[in-house]
């Protein structure tokens, strides 16, 4: 008999259609079990224990949330339980991974969040299927850590470490992990490892779930001006990287558009400027090298979402720069990825 925590929070896989309007619903996470329980090879061997700290469509999420979510699960005697599901909407699944992934580093069960890509009572929706994965996997892998169970349409089911999801691929209800690669997936009935990187995680003492809401994040795109952004307030800046690790930093077509010049006025404001996501290397366009000329901090090796949870984290529970530089540094749950660019 195996015992899980089941927290719902809403999304897609909380929600209902009706009058052409998708919203939550709080009799939604039932319907899930009753699904299961019609749907599920042995039903009877598990357990649930059901919370509902949440109920929202996750767009709507705010790191305050993350909170919540983590509050109403550490009221729970987590050694009671084999594992602990979260349902949770598609839309901000990558980064309440990423969060829930780096604050419970050292849970020694499974926590699982799933999602769904409609709601589930139309015959396409995968939500059933990621939330039967989810069970089986606590039935089956004694394994503590975060986890995203997710199934493509017309593809297998994978298992995600939370830390290396990103975000889904737009215009499609359709999840990849960091470099195109998976913790593990479901084939043939058998539940296949697929990474296996060493555990060279750091031990740290345990966090506050004090999330900053002070971390701005920037995405770069062809035109951006830097001086619409207002600072006030802020007290670190997260620019995005395209996908080889650079942004503009020539002043050709003016100042404003630089992120270089940027980063001498956050500097000014004596302002951090992180940014993510790079591979370490050996070799750096030239543009990269200029943005750490001018004092840029790059987090290396990580998703832009779990620089974005980490940041929030470090900022929440840390004053001084060098206990910020140290926490971002270390590998505490997976979030540091290889250089390999191999995919599975």
């Amino acid at each position: 008999m195996k015992n899980i925590l089941l927290v719902f929070t809403g999304g897609t896989i909380g929600s209902q259609s009706l009058a052409g309007t998708i919203d939550t619903s709080p009799q939604t996470g039932f319907k899930l079990l009753q699904m299961f329980a019609e749907t599920d090879n042995d039903p009877n061997s598990v357990v649930f224990k059901t919370i509902q700290p949440l109920q929202i469509l996750s767009e709507n999420l705010v790191p305050q949330h993350w909170h919540e979510m983590i509050s109403a699960i550490e009221s729970e005697v987590l050694s009671n339980f084999d594992g602990v599901i979260v349902t949770h909407g598609t839309d901000t699944l990558a980064f309440s991974a990423a969060a829930l992934g780096l604050y419970f580093h050292d849970l020694p069960i499974p926590l699982l969040l799933v999602s769904s890509n409609m709601p589930l009572e139309n015959a396409h929706a995968n939500g059933l299927p990621n939330f039967l994965g989810a069970v089986e996997f606590v039935r089956r892998i004694q394994l503590g850590g975060v986890f995203v169970v997710y199934q493509n349409p017309g593809q297998l089911l994978h298992i995600y470490r939370a830390t290396r999801l990103a975000s889904c691929l737009q215009l499609s209800g359709d999840f990849i992990g960091i470099q195109s690669k998976a913790f593990m997936r479901f084939e043939a009935g058998d539940l296949i490892r697929l990474d296996f990187q060493a555990d060279n995680r750091c031990a740290i003492k345990p966090l506050k779930a004090d999330f900053s809401a002070w971390v701005l994040l920037i995405k770069p795109y062809p035109g951006l001006d830097y001086s619409q952004i207002n600072l006030t307030g802020v007290h670190a800046v997260l620019h995005d990287l395209y996908h080889s690790g650079t942004a503009c930093t020539t002043t050709e077509y003016g100042a404003h558009h630089s992120l270089s010049e940027f980063i001498r006025r956050c500097r000014q404001q004596q302002l951090i400027i992180y940014l993510a996501p790079a591979l370490k290397s050996e070799l750096a366009y030239s543009s990269t090298q200029d943005l750490l000329a001018q004092g840029a901090q790059i987090i290396w090796n990580m998703s832009l979402e779990a620089a974005y949870a980490k940041l929030l984290l470090a900022y929440g529970n840390f004053n001084d720069a060098s206990a910020i530089k140290h926490f971002l540094e270390q590998d505490i749950a997976f979030e540091h990825v290889c250089a390999s660019t191999n995919t599975e």
